[in-house]
């Protein structure tokens, strides 16, 4: 899911509660019996008793300190082994392309207070994904694209693979399975902690994307990225079994050319020797679920699913991770999600696959799965079925006979989010509004009842703003969810100037009934201070939860279809709001919310005068295939779509005041985007202001001062570019 993996992103959704694409990040680390959970400071993990709140020290200083040491490890994460007896510690953390994946890893003895580092052989900071064994009697890591085993006892090593280099990928995945699918974890321990299973990435065939530093040093530095742009064919990605004593690797016989397909999911059976594997073809528009039994070669395929569009992945109903299987029964059935009947709901399918029930039945989506009580036979689930802007909590029987009960209280209206704890007794609480600031609380689970509340941050802001929702229907029939900020001291017979904040595409929605609702963390100051009215809207392309045919009407029309709900929206708001200036009208956008800016002035200049894109993708034949091949097909069959949903195309027709800003080690959407749409509107004699930011990633976040930069250089054109206050 491109652009949504951005910082910038990420921080805008952490602020509106609802639960995002994240799959490194961790929610509360409970205790296994559900009734604490545990935090880290500087000098200790600590044990919280969820009623109580009281604290003690779980692992002390003294054990988090390597011997020699003067101070204790940082703990980015840890993880305990099933008898408690040993934890693995993750410290010394280093950036993957997004997230600080790789680092160094320590096992704690509790019992004898030893603390060694696994993995000392390897380079510093280069393990990733280091995980125990079920058994906990060994830690299986990746190092510089090969699998090893470590044996916690001796601390005799294994490698499982020899064979990894930069372009052959053992244990994890390269860059577009992993911005795309949020694959990164590529290996499973089997339940008896005897083999590993792990995909294989060949990207010896993709070509490289070659950035160049030009700042570190006085010679200038080529960064390859092996990048597959769209139109060029997949990875060929492999799974194959080996024991965890090492040996040959057993590769699975998955039917299919692998260079026209994606093995997105794969996991064990529990209590079995069998996988099941998740396969799309690269349209992403059939998936099929196969068994396999990996000491006899056997593959059979149980499930399958065809889509007159895509069919989506596990990470957009499990915040971002595609990780894990949710079985019943002990594996004898499990949980299913699918669109198939135009919403996106819960099924329980049989191990074979031959018996299928639908849990959810309704006109509503899921908008993500959060806990089963197996034992009570209840699915828990957020959703909110009359107001799409919002999140509730919503439990059901498991039995596909009875009817949503909301858990969350009927009295607070917006956006909530569970983070339920083992057993299903407790769960974390927050919920926000537009109106009311976030609030955690420690909530019983059964009926939504406090047992403790969390102090507020004292830095959170207590005062509403004056946003409004609203719903707007265009001259096209199409009904768009919005919010608007009005400036204070407001004036209904004076005229505003107007900003609206878009993004437009399949990865994100802006209108969410949240507390940052009407913020905008690139102005510097207070936009309703000012004087401006700020606004969003959500067009049809945009993953909310208004059913299938709202979110894939997008298919094949990107740049187009979203773009005219966005202009047509305007325009009926300025039918209906004297107030709203039409000759002060400006948008801005990142990452897609860029490209969709450059549209909109583009081919809408009559509406839009002022622009600000940041990150924009000018040309979509420019960017990487899962996601692009995904949503608009394959440019060898339908390239006049890609031609017609890029901004490049319509740049000839700017008329009004662009800022285009865009980092040039941007990895993701490649500052070549910029360079295409500078030489068009070059060719076209428009003028215009462009920030290049040196070895700036995607998010534009590194290095000193680069933010407030940002700000200073989006408030000063906004302000000289669509003055503020009322006339």
């Amino acid at each position: 899911m491109r652009r949504i993996r951005t910082l910038f992103l990420y921080i805008l959704f952490l602020l509106s509660g609802f639960q995002t694409a994240r799959a490194q990040f961790q929610g509360v680390r409970w205790t296994s019996d559900g009734n604490a959970f545990l935090s880290i400071t500087p000098e200790a993990v600590l044990q919280t008793d969820v009623v109580s709140g009281k604290a003690t020290t779980l692992i002390s200083r003294e054990q988090l300190t390597p011997t020699g040491a003067s101070k204790p490890l940082t703990v980015a994460q840890l993880a305990f082994s099933r008898d408690s007896s040993h934890v693995l510690i993750f410290t010394n953390t280093a950036r993957v392309w997004r997230y600080n994946t790789r680092g160094d890893y320590y096992l704690l003895d509790r019992k004898s207070n030893r603390l060694r580092q696994v993995g000392k052989d390897q380079p510093g900071q280069s393990l990733l994904y280091a995980k125990l064994s079920p058994d906990g009697t060994k830690v299986a890591y990746v190092s510089k694209n090969n699998l090893f085993v470590e044996d916690v006892a001796t601390g005799q090593t294994t490698p499982l693979t020899t064979d990894g280099t930069r372009k052959r990928i053992n244990g994890t995945f390269d860059w577009a399975y992993e911005e795309e699918f949020g694959c990164r974890d590529g290996f499973r321990w089997s339940p008896d902690s005897k083999q590993i299973a792990y995909w294989q990435v060949d990207a010896s065939t993709i070509r490289d994307y070659l950035m160049l530093n030009t700042t570190d040093s006085v010679y200038s530095r080529v960064i390859p990225v092996e990048y597959p742009k769209v139109g060029e064919s997949p990875s060929p990605v492999r799974i194959g079994v080996v024991a965890a004593t090492g040996g040959p690797t057993r590769w699975l016989a998955i039917p299919g050319d692998p260079q026209q397909h994606y093995l997105v999911r794969m996991e064990w059976f529990p209590n079995s020797n069998e996988l099941i594997i998740e396969q799309l073809n690269r349209k992403q528009n059939q998936s099929i679920l196969f068994v396999s039994q990996p000491t006899s070669g056997s593959v059979t395929p149980i499930h399958r699913e065809t889509s007159d569009t895509w069919i989506d992945t596990k990470g957009i109903w499990n915040r971002g991770n595609p990780a894990g299987w949710e079985w019943l029964d002990g594996g004898k059935s499990f949980i299913w999600v699918s669109e198939k009947d135009g919403w996106r709901h819960l099924y329980r399918i049989s191990r074979d696959g031959k018996k299928e029930l639908l849990l959810t039945p309704g006109s509503y989506d899921i908008a993500s799965l959060n806990y089963i009580d197996e034992q009570n036979q209840y699915i828990y689930f957020t959703a909110s079925p009359t107001n799409p802007t919002q999140r509730y909590l919503y439990r059901t029987k498991m039995d596909g006979k009875g009817k949503p009960e909301r858990i969350s209280p009927a009295n607070e209206a917006g956006t909530h989010a569970y983070d339920i704890a083992p057993g299903g007794r407790y769960a974390q609480h927050t919920f926000n509004s537009h109106q009311v600031p976030m609030a955690t609380n420690w909530i019983r689970l059964s009926d939504n009842q406090v047992v403790r509340a969390s102090p507020r941050p004292t830095s959170s802001p207590q005062t509403p703003r004056n946003v409004e929702f609203f719903k707007v229907q265009t001259a096209d029939g199409i009904s768009l969810d919005g919010w608007m900020r009005k400036p204070e001291n407001f004036d209904s017979t004076k005229k505003y100037p107007v900003v609206f904040y878009v993004y437009g595409e399949p990865a994100s929605t802006t209108t969410n009934d949240v507390f940052s609702a009407g913020s905008n963390a690139q102005f510097d100051g207070d936009m309703a201070k000012a004087g401006y009215c700020y606004i969003a809207l959500d067009n049809r392309g945009t993953p909310a939860l208004k059913g299938a045919a709202w979110r894939k009407a997008i298919y094949r029309q990107i740049g187009r279809i979203n773009v005219r709900d966005q202009a047509m929206g305007a325009k009926k708001l300025f039918e209906q709001h004297a107030y709203l200036d039409t000759s002060r009208v400006a948008v801005w956008g990142w990452s897609g919310g860029g490209s969709t800016t450059l549209h909109l002035l583009f081919q809408y200049p009559e509406i839009y005068k002022t622009g600000v894109a940041v990150a924009a993708v000018g040309n979509q034949l420019f960017y990487d295939n899962i996601y692009q091949e995904r949503y608009m097909g394959l440019p060898q069959e339908n390239r006049e779509d890609f031609v017609a949903g890029s901004p490049i195309t319509y740049a000839k027709n700017l008329r009004g005041n662009l800022l285009y800003i865009h980092g040039t080690g941007d990895d993701n959407v490649h500052y070549s985007n910029a360079e295409v749409l500078i030489n068009e509107l070059i060719k076209h004699n428009k003028q215009f202001q462009v920030m290049p930011y040196p070895n700036r990633t995607h998010s534009i976040s590194e290095g000193e001062g680069t933010s407030r930069h940002l700000r200073s250089l989006y408030t000063r054109y906004l302000l000289e570019h669509c003055p503020p206050g009322p006339r």
